[in-house]
C-alpha cells in the first residue's frame, strides 16, 4: 500500500502542478491556479498519515516506509524550488513574462548557487531523519527497525555526496571560456599554424 501511495503522490504532484500552471496561465485563473499549487503539500500529509496508519495496524517496518520518509523529505527540501522554477518558465512561455534567469554558470556565483541547492538536500535529510526517528520510536522494537535505520543512513550519505559535489564548485570554480566573455579564442601553437 505504501509503495503504491508513493507512486500516486509523485504522479499527483505533477498532475497538480500541471493543472495549477494551466489554470494560472492558459485559463487566466490565477487564484484557481494558486489554490491548486497550494494543494501540493497535502499529498505529503496524506502519505505521512497513511504510513503512520500502516505501521499502527501492525505492518512490518520495511524499506517502503523508509522510502516514504525520504520522499517527503525530498519534497520539503526541493519541492518549492521545483515549483518556482516551472512557474517561471510557464509565466514566460504562456504569460508573456521575461525569460527566467538561469543559475550562474561560472565562478563563485555558481558555487553559491550549488550550496543553496545542497541546503535543500540537507533540509530533506533532516526531515526524513525526524520522520524515521519518530517511526522508530513508534514501533518501539529494536529488532524490527533495521530497515528504517538504514534509510536514515542513506539520507545522510546522499546529503554528504551532494555536499562534496557542491563544494567542488567552490574549490575548482569553472571559468568562462574566451568566446563567452567576448574575447577571441587563443591562437593555435606556432607549429600548427599554416605557413603561407
Amino acid at each position: 500500500m505504501v509503495l503504491t501511495l508513493i507512486v500516486a503522490c509523485e504522479v499527483g504532484f505533477w498532475v497538480l502542478l500541471a493543472a495549477g500552471l494551466a489554470a494560472r496561465y492558459l485559463l487566466r485563473m490565477p487564484r484557481t491556479g494558486a489554490a491548486l499549487l497550494l494543494c501540493e503539500p497535502l499529498l505529503e500529509v496524506v502519505l505521512l498519515v497513511a504510513t503512520a496508519v500502516d505501521l499502527r495496524n501492525g505492518a512490518e517496518p520495511s524499506w517502503k516506509h523508509g522510502l516514504a520518509a525520504l520522499y517527503i523529505g525530498y519534497t520539503v527540501g526541493h519541492g518549492h524550488r521545483t515549483v518556482k522554477w516551472l512557474d517561471g518558465h510557464a509565466a514566460h512561455r504562456f504569460g508573456g513574462a521575461p525569460r527566467p534567469v538561469g543559475p550562474p554558470r561560472h565562478g563563485m556565483a555558481r558555487a553559491r548557487h550549488e550550496a543553496r541547492v545542497w541546503l535543500g538536500t540537507l533540509l530533506g535529510a533532516a526531515v526524513a531523519t525526524v520522520l524515521l526517528w519518530a517511526a522508530i520510536r513508534y514501533v518501539d522494537d529494536p529488532s524490527r527497525v533495521g530497515p528504517l535505520q538504514s534509510w536514515m543512513g542513506a539520507a545522510w550519505r546522499a546529503a554528504g555526496i551532494h555536499g562534496l559535489i557542491a563544494l567542488s564548485y567552490a574549490i575548482w570554480p569553472k571559468k568562462p571560456t574566451a568566446a563567452r566573455i567576448g574575447g577571441s579564442a587563443p591562437e593555435p601553437p606556432l607549429l600548427n599554424r599554416r605557413r603561407g
